[in-house]
């Protein structure tokens, strides 16, 4: 191979490093910023194909999609001085990329650190003049939209970025505070629960003498019948064996001593002493042969 075919061998082969050096491309999603040895020359550089002088300029993409920074849970104390642990969560993206580029460094950590000191400043702000009803209630929605306003005039403002919404996930008591009203309110349903079972068993004692009034009631009422009852079929007896008796005295005195007899007489060992001439002997003498 000749010198000259060597020669454009590697000046095209240079040319071509230079020029994949020399082109650069900033996506949709991405903010960019162009810089001359680390001085900002060209801002916010728009998405598409871009040219850039190699070693000379160097360019710097970040992400311009919006971003969650989930901050760690926190302690803050209520206008009531009540500690409550709150979890929170902020929504955000790069609006201004010099700004950001220049308070950070272009580095995202940074920015997380800085922008999570203040959303717990204004939390912290914001907490210590509410109660903790006001806290947990409806009032925190508007808490929160308050909040992240003021907190995006700031944002942009200092770090050049925007914040597009801040939550707040989870509103806990400390783990000594949280037992300590676990614990009273245990010791509040136990003693609610002792008093709805003394008015259930006041109630069921009521019920139950109110039952046995009942019944006594009834069983009197029932044995006043019954006696009344028997009563009536006596009087039918006695006034049956009245007619009975009066149509034929005789036999009816017959009948009588046979009964008397048989109730006397039931048992094989019975043994009993009477005078002979005793009117209860009459029908047994009258059965003797002559």
């Amino acid at each position: 191979m000749s010198k000259l075919k060597i020669f454009v061998s590697i000046f095209v082969l240079l040319s071509v490093i230079a020029l994949t050096q020399s082109l650069y491309v900033v996506s949709e999603t991405q903010r960019a910023v162009l810089l001359r040895f680390g001085e900002i020359v060209r801002f916010d550089v728009p998405p598409g194909l871009h040219f850039k002088l190699p070693i000379i300029n160097t360019v710097r993409k970040f992400d311009a999609r919006i971003l969650t920074l989930d901050a760690d849970p926190q302690r803050y104390l209520t206008s009531e001085k009540k500690a409550l642990i709150v979890d929170s969560f902020v929504k955000w993206r790069i609006k201004e990329v010099s700004k950001f580029f220049t308070t950070t460094g272009g580095d995202e950590e940074r920015l997380k650190r800085l922008l999570a000191q203040r959303v717990d400043t204004g939390l912290r702000n914001e907490f210590g003049v509410r109660t903790v009803k006001e806290v947990v209630s409806g009032e925190r929605d508007e808490l929160m939209t308050k909040l992240a306003s003021h907190l995006d005039s700031i944002a942009q403002e200092e770090l050049g970025v925007e914040v597009i919404d801040l939550r707040v996930k989870k509103i806990d008591l400390p783990s000594q505070v949280s037992d300590s009203v676990y614990n009273r309110m245990r010791t509040e349903r136990e003693r609610l629960a002792r008093e709805l079972r003394a008015q259930g068993n006041e109630v069921a004692a009521v019920i139950r003498a109110r039952a046995d009034k009942s019944k006594t009631v009834i069983l009197a009422d029932a044995y006043r019948e019954a006696e009344e009852t028997k009563g009536d079929g006596d009087a039918v007896a006695t006034a049956t064996y009245a007619s009975a008796y009066s149509k034929d005295p005789e036999f009816y005195d017959f009948t009588r001593s046979l009964k008397a007899y048989q109730a006397t007489f039931e048992s094989k060992s019975d043994i009993l002493l009477i005078d002979p001439d005793s009117d209860f002997f009459k029908y047994l003498d009258k059965s003797k042969p002559n």
